[in-house]
């Protein structure tokens, strides 16, 4: 949640938490009890997406995470396999793929795997691990599952905000309900209505300072210009 969320959902406890004081000047099971009885319900869903939300966002950037992990464990098989094969004289078919593109990166992983197969004994004579395109294979998968658990996660993450942002909306209108009850119940207790007004309402979020402005810079006196003759 952000800090609008923030300052919205403490409006929303404390509204809950105001009525609850003069519940009972109200019938019982009317439609004010309801209303009150599923905002609260609904602070407590918040409560748990909100939740939900936050563990979302740490598994989104452990997924994160593992995505570049997995990335540099394939691009060191690849710049090994491309070394090699400059010393065979091979490295016109095994040419890095450029940085930052992790497509092209896994396209190049698969292209190398598929033009050093028949070449395995080569590249073996070269230092190469006897197991080098299992472990080229392994990596890919790696690397593919990696891509995959991120981008579930991030999906994940912006559903929940969604969901979160749509029980905000139904808080509030449960919230201005409630309003419309007390100020009827209690229009001619303004004690009771200060009470509730300052409850239910959204604090404003804090000005920014801003920098006091430095001393002002004297300007310099222009030198009068002498008569002409």
């Amino acid at each position: 949640m952000n800090d609008s969320h923030n300052r919205r959902l403490e409006s929303f406890i404390r509204t809950r938490d105001n009525f609850a004081q003069v519940a009972d000047q109200f019938a019982v099971n009317g439609v004010a009890q309801q209303t009150a009885t599923q905002f609260a319900a609904k602070i407590a869903q918040i409560e748990a997406k909100a939740a939900a939300q936050t563990g979302g966002i740490g598994q989104a950037r452990q997924h994160t995470s593992s995505r570049g992990e997995a990335r540099r464990e394939l691009r060191i098989d690849l710049e090994a396999i491309n070394r090699a094969a400059r010393i065979m004289g091979l490295q016109n078919e095994f040419q890095l793929p450029p940085e930052g593109n992790d497509r092209l990166l896994l396209n190049g992983a698969r292209a190398f795997a598929a033009n050093a197969l028949p070449l395995k004994a080569q590249f073996i004579a070269h230092e190469m691990p006897e197991d080098f395109l299992e472990d080229l294979a392994a990596d890919v998968t790696a690397f593919e599952t990696a891509i995959a658990d991120q981008s579930d996660a991030v999906g994940g993450h912006v559903a929940a905000g969604a969901a979160l942002e749509e029980l905000f909306d139904e808080a509030s209108d449960l919230q201005r309900k409630l309003d419309g009850f007390m100020r009827n119940k209690f229009a001619n207790n303004a004690e009771i209505l200060a009470e509730w007004t300052r409850a239910s309402h959204v604090e404003r979020a804090p000005r920014k300072k801003t920098k006091p402005a430095g001393p002002a810079t004297p300007s310099t006196p222009s030198t009068p210009t002498p008569p002409t003759a």
